[in-house]
């Protein structure tokens, strides 16, 4: 993947998260989790790279953003628990 723009990185807090996994179900499932702890880019479109093993996705991270915590916190037990 290409290294990001300035504007994704121009304040502290910020993040760009490089994803790569053996499947496309496990790079969203990872996207989603983000997205349930901070403010993201929301599902991200994912590629493959040939001759690369795996599949990659980028995510856009915002540390200052919180979805509402409580919510966040019951998605997340009720994802576990099945």
């Amino acid at each position: 993947m290409d290294f990001p723009d300035r504007q994704h990185l121009c304040a502290p807090g910020l993040l760009v998260i490089d994803i790569t996994a053996a499947d496309e179900a496990t790079a969203h499932a990872a996207m989603a989790t983000l997205d349930r702890l901070w403010a993201t880019s929301g599902p991200r479109p994912v590629h493959r790279t040939p001759g690369q093993a795996g599949v990659q996705a980028r995510l856009y991270v915002d540390l200052h953003r919180r979805p509402d915590e409580d919510t966040a916190l019951q998605d997340l037990v009720q994802e576990i628990r099945g």
